[in-house]
This record gives C-alpha cells, structure tokens and sequence, in this order.
C-alpha cells in the first residue's frame, strides 16, 4: 500500500515563497494579480513608466492542496497512475515539471507513474501517439494542454469514458468531456494585463503586431482578446496577428519581416513562451531596441535576460509550477475519492465562471526581476 500523511512540509515551504514574494512586490496593489502596469511619477522625460506585480494564487490553492491531501490521508494510492501531458517542450513548462513531479512525492507515488511529456517539436501527431501509449499503459489521469483542443476531443471523450479522469490545464478544453475543469491562467485576464501594459509603454498611441503560436487555440484567443480590450479606448491599433506555427525561429522571421515592411510598427505582443526571446532577437536585430516595446508571455529563461537588458518592456508570467503541483493532486483524487467528491472539495476554490481554478498571473519588469528569480530559485525552477 502507498500512503500518505497529513504532513505538508515540502508544500507550505512553496507556499510560504510565493506569500512572501507577493507581499514584497505587490505592496502597491491589492488586486491580486488582475493589474500590474501603472504610470510612474519619476524617471525620464519619456514617458511612464512600467512596473510590476507579481501576484499569484498561491493561497487559495495551498488551501486546496492541503483539503485534498487531508481527504487522501490513509487512503491506498497504489493504483493511481497519472501523467502531465503539454504542448511543447519549452523552458516555461520545466516549471510545471517540477511541480507536477513534486506533487507525486509528496502525495506518496512513485515516480515510475507519474509520467511528464512535453511534445519535442509541438507536433499534435506526437502528443497524440503520447496520449495513445498513457492509455496502454493503464493510465488513470493525466492533465492536459491541448496543441489543438477541437482535434483532441475525440481522444478526450473515449479515456473519460473509459474512466480516465482528464483535467485541463493552460488552456480550456471546450466543447470535450474535459470541459468542467481547467487548472490555468485566467488567460482573458492576462491578456488584458499585457495590454495594460503595452497602453502604458506606448503611451496610448502607435501600432502593435502579435505573434502567437497558434490563432485557435483557447488560451491564444482568449489572451488576444483580453489585450485588444485592453487597447480600446486609446490610439493603439493592432496592425497584423501572425501564427508563427509553434515555432521560435518562425517568431523571429516573422518579425523581422513585420518590422522591415510596417514602420511605423512600435509595439510587438509574443503571446506563448518563446514568443518573447524570438521577437527580442528581430527587434535587436532590425537595431531598433529604443523604438519598439516588446511585451512578452512567460519566463522563460531568455525572455528574463531580454527584462534585465531593458529590450522586453515587462513579461505576463504564470505558475506553471502549481498547475504540475495542483494538478497531481486533482488527478489523484480523482482516481481514490472520484470525480464527485473531487470536484466537491474543489469547488469552493474556483473562480466566479464555475469551472476555472486560477494558477495566477503577474508581470515582470526590470524592477522585480531578482525577487521573482529568487522565487524560481526556492522552487528548484532556476
């Protein structure tokens, strides 16, 4: 029998991390994580200036974790084989890695069933053949962030008919069986933190490209929604939205392309993780650093190189993290107590729409830069 205890050490080390981190950076906002960018009144005649606020959820689902780990506490989890399948293998998802496998140790499962995959090339024939072998393998959960959500729902609906319990993660799965649940980013939310952002740096006025890697994907087009919304109201207009196909050099090319022929193009939004180096590297190469702002998704690695050298203006980050950790213990749960009682020690955490549980969301800026390393680094994300 594999047991578990009600000690949660490891977890409220992550927790306790991610409060402190909030109460140092975000002590100019009580919003918790909804706004970010605000005009500054120092600093060079240029304009406003960005700053940032990294707040994320991490209290809410610490509650959670530990209502789900009391319900498990003493129960058999020797038949629980879970996996965490994303959409490509990128730095951002090494953060959810981690998570995702720390979330097994501490719930007790071996790490021979917890299986994370992450799509070399993005490729939906890979996650689709991935998602093949999990169900050979007996799998009794695994999350997901879907490459494309409409050609997943048939995969989706015949494992949750088989009994597999199947959670969304990054990105919505509407209109499949794994609908009632999405462990993520409120993307529309943090797409119109980038556009508060963007309207900030350009100061209400100029033209903005966005690049993204895929245009129908939930996750994307709730996120360019929330930014164009962001928009209105001011002299900003979106010149182009280009699908770079999931590809960083595509990104680039793409932009490089889009700044030769556009301009008067001052403003490029990268909406998924690679977005952000790969526009940094067009910008810099096209040498016009000072005159185009970039606002970037994530943190990957890259992308906060690109911060600390000003050529990113601030960068929407999430907690990945909590969606490999979060979601280890829902898949769990699911397989031991079932999806009813699951979902009811789950509900009373999830947002006002009934189905999303918030991962959280923050910017980064030049300003806050060391405190969130210093978070990664507490995590074992570094």
């Amino acid at each position: 029998m594999i047991g578990i205890s009600r000690s949660r050490t490891a977890a409220a080390v992550a927790t306790a991390a991610l409060l402190a981190l909030t109460a140092a950076a975000c002590s100019k906002s009580p919003t918790g994580g909804t706004t970010a960018a605000a005009p500054s009144g120092s600093g060079a005649a240029a304009g406003p200036v960005l700053s940032g606020s990294v707040t994320f959820n991490q209290d809410n689902l610490g509650k959670l974790d530990a209502a789900l780990k009391s319900a498990l506490a003493g129960k058999d989890l020797s038949g629980v084989n879970i996996a965490m399948v994303v959409n490509v293998a990128a730095d951002y998802w090494k953060a959810g890695q981690v998570g995702f496998l720390k979330g097994c140790s501490d719930l007790g499962i071996s790490s021979g069933k917890c299986t994370y995959f992450a799509p070399p090339n993005g490729k939906l024939t890979e996650q689709n053949s991935e998602l093949e072998t999990l169900r050979s393998q007996g799998v009794t959960g695994y999350s997901l962030s879907a490459i494309d959500p409409t050609s997943a729902a048939g995969t989706i609906h015949t494992d949750v008919t088989g009994g597999v319990a199947v959670l969304a993660i990054d990105s919505p799965l509407p209109g499949t069986d794994a609908s009632s649940l999405y462990l993520g980013t409120p993307n529309y939310t943090a797409g119109f933190q980038a556009g508060t952002a963007m309207k900030t740096e350009l100061g209400g006025s100029g033209k903005v490209a966005i690049l993204v890697g895929s245009l129908t994907a939930s996750n994307a087009t709730q996120r360019i929604q929330g930014f164009e919304d962001a928009l209105k109201g001011t002299g900003i207009t979106i010149a182009q939205k280009v699908d770079d196909n999931l590809s960083a050099s595509t990104a680039t090319s793409d932009a490089e392309t889009i700044l030769a022929n556009n301009p008067d193009v001052n403003g490029l939004y990268g909406v998924y993780s690679y977005d952000g180096p790969a526009l940094a590297q067009a910008v810099t190469s096209a040498g016009k650093t000072a005159s185009v702002h970039i606002v970037s998704d994530d943190s990957d690695a890259q992308t906060l190189q690109f911060i600390q050298s000003g050529v990113i203006s601030g960068t929407v980050v999430q907690m990945p993290y909590q969606q490999g950790y979060t979601g280890a213990y829902i898949l769990a749960a699911e397989k031991v107590l079932g999806k009813d009682a699951t979902m009811a020690i789950v509900k009373p955490y999830l947002e006002s729409d009934g189905s999303t549980l918030s991962s959280g969301v923050g910017l980064v800026t030049k300003s806050d830069l060391s405190a969130y390393q210093s978070l990664e680094s507490q995590l074992g994300i570094g």
